[in-house]
């Protein structure tokens, strides 16, 4: 369905504005700097193939889909596409902003080479599926982001394409929203369509794909499946600079040393039989590693200060090892007293699932009393039972006023941590459930 061999694509930067500008009457004189967004990559998918590419922001993952999709041409290499494509690339590409919705619709349905009569049958179709409802006849330029993915979507999926390519858009819409997109594509899956998908989501990649490839500044690292993959992936993406240039280095020479089928990357071979983090594995503090965006509630007679995760050793700790205990504390300073007071905390997952949390006290129960101007800290202490990946920390205090529990002062993410990936660890979901897998061969037939 699909073949790139070789593939580089190259672009020019210039320092400035004016730069470029002289580049465009004196090319031999101002060449500017070249930069390679890919470095030959060659990648071939069969019919009925689900493809997923995963890097790092800036590896090269859109422009190798443009390529694919016809809307980029190779600087180098050769890309070949049988079959009728429908791409959703970036938000905003295709739609004209001034045409409204249902413009839109019918004109990309035409590109794609869909007859009148065919667009009018399935615009009902598209149109449910979007779900935007008056905004159908509003220009475009009107739209939320999450409208307009919407309507890209619905059109993408609606056209009976036989190649879908998703870049990473999906991420834009509510949680509805995508479960019912994911619904879609397991259907068209089922179908025998061939689909290319990227997502900064390990957990989606291995869900939907059937094979995953990995790129980084533009190089083609490793491909195979998706749970190795994945899991280079977020090591890569969570190594210390140093280690990072390490395992490129080893990754690069083990995808272009052509290795003999069935043999593994090289540090997937570490894993522990017993199933537990490598002791060489610390603990330690990111200074960089912060949320993007903290959500305070108004104060009602107190306030949260200091929210920290602590290690064993009582240091602060951001980047975690899995299965080791830590202490998460906050301090909570009354400015006024306050009755039956309850303090909590969550934890949640980049997506915003709730993974769980724990309070202080049960429900109706609680300190009966706290006088103003009385400073409280809070220890909760938990094993890590998680999955390398990012997580974020809530803090709560709740009280009683004039009979209701109300929150007298929030945090939503005040606090993100990591659980640091390991060699050989192939993580599924998001809980470690110490399960200790055994397999006996050779076990003798009975009859019970």
């Amino acid at each position: 369905m699909v073949s790139v061999e070789a593939v580089s694509k190259a672009y020019v930067r210039h320092a400035t504005p004016w730069e470029r500008l002289k580049a465009l009457f004196l090319p031999d004189r101002y060449r500017g700097e070249e930069f390679w967004a890919l470095r030959e990559v060659s990648l071939s998918v069969r019919r009925g193939e689900t493809v997923g590419i995963v890097g790092r922001n800036g590896s090269g993952k859109s422009t190798l889909l443009q390529l694919i999709a016809g809307t980029l041409t190779p600087t180098s290499g050769r890309t070949e596409v049988t079959g009728r494509v429908s791409a959703l690339l970036e938000l905003g590409s295709g739609f004209n902003p001034d045409f409204t919705g249902r413009e839109n619709v019918v004109f990309q349905a035409s590109l794609m080479g869909l007859p009148s009569a065919e667009i009018q049958e399935r615009f009902p179709e598209i149109a449910a599926f979007a779900d935007i409802g008056d905004f159908l006849d509003q220009p475009v330029r009107t739209y939320s982001s999450g409208m307009f993915v919407r309507l890209a979507f619905a059109v993408a999926i609606s056209v009976n394409p036989e190649l879908l390519i998703v870049d990473e858009a999906l991420s834009v819409g509510d949680e509805g929203f995508q479960r019912k997109c994911y619904g879609r594509i397991r259907a068209f899956q089922e179908r025998g369509g061939t689909v290319l998908f990227v997502s900064h989501s390990g957990a989606v990649v291995v869900d939907l794909c059937d094979r995953a490839l990995l790129l980084d500044r533009g190089e083609r690292l490793l491909e195979g499946p998706p749970k190795e993959v994945v899991s280079r992936y977020h090591k890569l993406l969570f190594a210390a600079p140093e280690a990072r240039e390490r395992l490129r280095a080893e990754l690069l020479a083990w995808t272009h040393g052509a290795p003999a089928p069935g043999t593994t990357p090289p540090d997937l071979i570490e894993a522990e039989p017993s199933g537990q983090p490598p002791a060489s594995l610390t603990e330690h503090f990111d200074p960089s590693l912060v949320p993007p965006s903290v959500l305070s509630y108004d104060s009602r007679g107190c306030r949260i200060e200091s929210p920290r995760l602590l290690a064993a050793g009582g240091h602060p700790a951001n980047l975690l090892v899995r299965r080791r205990e830590y202490v998460y504390t906050y301090r909570v300073r009354f400015a006024t007293a306050a009755f039956k007071v309850r303090f909590g905390m969550l934890v949640k997952t980049v997506t915003g699932f709730e993974l769980g949390g724990a309070a202080s006290h049960g429900p109706g129960g609680g300190l009966d009393h706290v006088e103003s101007g009385q400073l409280a800290e809070v220890r909760f202490r938990f094993h890590c039972f998680l999955l390398p990946g990012m997580y974020f920390l809530n803090a709560g205090v709740v009280g009683v006023v004039d009979g209701e529990e109300v929150y007298l002062h929030r945090f939503i993410d005040v606090l993100a941590f990591r659980v640091q990936p390991e060699p050989g660890l192939l993580p599924t979901a998001i809980v470690d459930f110490l399960v200790e897998p055994s397999v006996i061969l050779d076990v003798a037939e009975s009859g019970a």
